[in-house]
């Protein structure tokens, strides 16, 4: 929705507190990640149910050190740029997109996980970031102004 069109000052709080809430729930995740010398995607990847082929190649020792690392860095930055509220357009896609890396693999169709059916907490953000996609121009307590031009949605 173009920024023009009148949403009220409500749902502009809304809208930043779920991009903060969940730019803080990314940014914890990715640095945890990293101060974790132990940690590793390739359990995950290795016990793939859809695509088996695919996320077992990521987790081969050749690829697994690249896949750690975007994976880390990759959730880090995707917390940084909501808590800030810089580029939340891109880092709404790019988290979309990993978000349908982490669900893939634990997918047994219908089922996902243990607990879940066709939705779990990877289908709820992806609908959160497709949220702050489309209303990303709405949004309050971003930092975008101050950032250099390349890297505003706008």
């Amino acid at each position: 929705m173009p920024s023009g069109c009148g949403m009220n000052k409500s749902l502009r709080y809304a809208l930043g507190a779920l991009r903060i809430g969940l730019g803080v729930y990314f940014l914890y995740a990715g640095v945890s990640k990293i101060m974790d010398p132990s940690w590793s995607a390739a359990g995950y990847l290795n016990a793939a149910k859809t695509f088996p082929g695919l996320f077992q190649w990521f987790a081969l020792p050749a690829n697994i050190g690249w896949v750690n690392f975007l994976n880390e860095w990759g959730l880090t930055l995707i917390g940084v740029a909501l808590v800030t509220g810089i580029a939340v357009r891109w880092t709404s896609k790019a988290a979309i997109a990993l978000m349908v890396l982490y669900y893939l693999p634990i997918l047994d169709f219908p089922y996902v996980g243990e607990r879940a059916w066709l939705v779990d907490d990877h289908i709820i953000f992806i609908a959160a970031f497709l949220v702050l996609l489309f209303f990303q121009g709405e949004q309050s307590w971003s930092l975008e102004r101050f950032a250099p031009k390349f890297l505003r949605d706008k």
